[in-house]
Order: C-alpha cells, then sequence, then structure tokens
C-alpha cells in the first residue's frame, strides 16, 4: 500500500488496489499497519475531507486531529493520487 504519510501511530495510504473504475479521491487511515477494514476519507474538489466510513474505530478526537492534517495536506495527496493512478476524480 503507498504510505502517503505517517500521524504518530496512524498510517494514511492509498489502497493500491482500487476498483474499477477507480473511485475518487480518498485515503485509507488505519492505526498501524494497513488493514481492509481501516477508516476511509474522501477529499472533496476544494481540498476538504468527509468521512465516508470509520470502520478502523478511531477515537472522534484522533480522527479530528487526522482529519485536519488530511486537508492541510491535500494538495499533496491528489498529487500522489494523481501519479500513483494516473487519473482523477473528486466525490463533491
Amino acid at each position: 500500500m503507498p504510505q502517503v504519510f505517517r500521524i504518530g501511530p496512524y498510517w494514511v495510504y492509498f489502497w493500491s488496489d482500487e476498483s474499477k473504475p477507480l473511485e475518487p479521491v480518498h485515503v485509507h487511515v488505519a492505526e498501524g499497519n494497513p488493514t481492509p477494514n481501516a477508516t476511509k476519507i474522501w477529499i472533496t474538489n476544494s481540498g476538504k475531507c468527509l468521512l465516508c466510513h470509520n470502520k478502523g474505530r478511531i477515537p472522534d478526537k484522533a480522527l479530528r486531529n487526522i482529519m485536519r492534517m488530511i486537508e492541510a495536506r491535500s494538495g499533496s495527496i491528489v498529487q500522489k493520487w494523481s501519479a500513483f493512478f494516473g487519473e482523477i476524480t473528486y466525490y463533491c
């Protein structure tokens, strides 16, 4: 899984085998190693975050902080998504 960055014990990453057609730009977040049951966060066209689900059961306070960091780095994340997958679409 391509790691985008880390925040303490949390990995922010792309799932390398995304479905076809490719889903809109998003990241997965897991404590420790990547897992299929990770939290999923969409990145909007304006660079904001939208929680898709919290299957990783990240505590609310930690999740808010992680989402702030993702928003602050959204431009870089979108660039990495484009470089890795070769296309970009947005959830909204």
